[in-house]
């Protein structure tokens, strides 16, 4: 079932304790993250794939309203992808609190076209007390060519 944000943020204190009650369950809350009228709807085509301890694998098919001009993934939804799939794997650790992005940088190596389907793979490679570092590759399904790196630091204490 789908739940709300509201419904999961008292009952469920991370995305650590969320990978425990499975993946269905996180999948509800990825769900109600991107439901609704707020920017985060962009990514209403992405499915959550796996959930552990400080990383997550996410899913996507490039659909039109993902393209840029030249036909192929827009860099800002590329930003977005890196930005919210390494925050749920920096929040996927019992020690995380949730906090702002300090500092957020992307490589744009590859295309990726209408109709590719496209990984999404996020580590937070450090947790420290008020400091997490996250890494984060994008690769396209087809030939596991990379599209875009990225890397995210978000404040945490």
């Amino acid at each position: 079932s789908v739940f709300t944000f509201l419904e999961l943020k008292g009952v469920l204190s991370s995305w650590v304790e969320m990978a425990k009650l499975g993946i269905e369950t996180a999948r509800g809350l990825w769900k109600a993250l991107v439901s609704g009228n707020h920017y985060d709807r962009v990514l209403n085509k992405v499915e959550l794939v796996a959930l552990s301890t400080n990383k997550v694998s996410c899913e996507m098919v490039v659909s039109e309203e993902h393209l840029n001009r030249a036909g192929t993934l827009h860099g800002g939804l590329t930003s977005t992808l890196v930005d919210t799939v390494s925050t749920i794997a920096i929040m996927a650790n019992e020690k995380a609190v949730p906090g702002v992005s300090t500092d957020l940088s992307v490589s744009f190596l590859r295309a990726a076209k209408q109709g590719e389907k496209i990984c999404i793979d996020a580590e937070c490679v450090k947790l420290g007390r008020t400091l997490a570092f996250a890494t984060v590759h994008i690769r396209r399904s087809s030939d596991d060519q990379i599209v875009a790196i990225g890397r995210h630091t978000k404040h945490v204490g």
